[in-house]
Formats: structure tokens, C-alpha cells, sequence
């Protein structure tokens, strides 16, 4: 009896759903991108002019 219950529980889950949206994940990585490059040329710039 048990053993009939926990088949039909588990037949009636549905896998977990990890899918997102590709383009709300393509915003995070170009907005990531876009701070590291940004970050990096202002390092070399501060560190231009401390060097100068």
C-alpha cells in the first residue's frame, strides 16, 4: 500500500524546472561584461596619470 503511494507520487512530480529566460540572462552577461571592461580602463587610466 505504501509502496503504491509513493510510486504514484513520484510518477505524478514533474522534474524541477531550472529553464530561464535566454535573453534575461543575456542582459546579466553583458551588463557584467560591459562593468569589467568599464572597471578595467578606469584602473589603467587612475593608474596612467598616479604613474605619470
Amino acid at each position: 500500500m505504501i509502496e503504491r503511494g509513493l510510486i504514484y507520487m513520484t510518477a505524478k512530480r514533474k522534474p524541477p524546472t531550472l529553464h530561464q529566460n535566454k535573453q534575461e540572462v543575456n542582459k546579466k552577461a553583458v551588463l557584467w561584461v560591459g562593468i569589467s571592461v568599464s572597471l578595467v580602463i578606469v584602473v589603467m587610466i587612475v593608474l596612467l596619470i598616479v604613474n605619470s
